[in-house]
């Protein structure tokens, strides 16, 4: 098994025996989720810690020179284990992507996709616990790429139905990617549904992404995220 976080030579067993236990953060029990958060907190102080020994024997073994640093045991197997500990941890696990840059075949796909529907489902966990803006921005951009199996295409586009369900947070307009790689009439008609329900916000940002999706060239900039809710305002006046 490799132990260094965001590798993508790892095989699904080795997968689930680091971040097997993630899964209990988009649990529907709340003690099953407690004892996710109470793991990931504990994962969390395990990568601190080794990064701090890491440091310090970076600091001691500098005098070596970059060459001779990189071949003494006590720098590398410091190193190794930061590494280790980052590899069972969230967000950390999932840094680095696929070594093949395939991410439908990526054995770490279920985590990430995990790791998303964590932030739409449970927000203000997400952001105590592992708040990593890059990495949600780099993940769903990596998703609207992914070549859409059926069991993803469905995932995707139940993570496009939560995210425009609420109130926006910071790179959630990067659905609007997923949105046009998933785009069809089960997407079109859970947007729709959003756009007639009592939720303002629900209204605003799933008829943005249905314009979107009927204009296809249009760029999704803030510029023109700005234009278009001035232009729903005035027609609403």
């Amino acid at each position: 098994m490799a132990d260094e976080a965001g590798t993508g030579a790892d095989d699904a067993c080795a997968w689930h025996e680091r971040l097997g236990w993630a899964f209990g953060l988009i649990a529907d029990d709340p003690a099953a989720r407690t004892a996710a958060l109470a793991h990931l907190i504990e994962a969390r102080r395990q990568v601190a810690d080794a990064l701090v020994r890491f440091n310090e024997m970076w600091r001691l073994t500098l005098p070596l020179g970059a060459e001779e640093q990189y071949q003494e045991p006590a720098f590398l197997e410091a190193r190794r284990k930061y590494h280790r500990a980052q590899g069972r941890s969230l967000p950390d696990g999932l840094w680095g992507g696929p070594a093949s840059g395939d991410l439908a075949t990526w054995p770490g796909l279920p985590y990430a996709l995990l790791f998303l529907e964590w932030e739409a489902r449970y927000p203000q966990e997400w952001t105590q616990h592992a708040k990593a803006w890059g990495t949600k921005q780099s993940l769903v951009r990596g998703m609207a790429l992914a070549p859409q199996e059926d069991a993803i295409r469905a995932k995707l586009t139940d993570l496009v139905e939560l995210v425009v369900r609420r109130a926006y947070r910071c790179k959630d307009r990067e659905y609007v990617r997923v949105a046009r790689a998933v785009d069809g009439a089960d997407l079109r008609g859970r947007l729709h549904r959003a756009v007639d329900s009592d939720s303002p916000w629900a209204r605003c940002q799933a008829g943005y992404v249905l314009w979107l999706l009927d204009h296809p060239d249009m760029p999704n900039t803030p510029h023109v995220w700005r234009a278009w809710v001035a232009g729903r305002a005035a027609a609403l006046r």
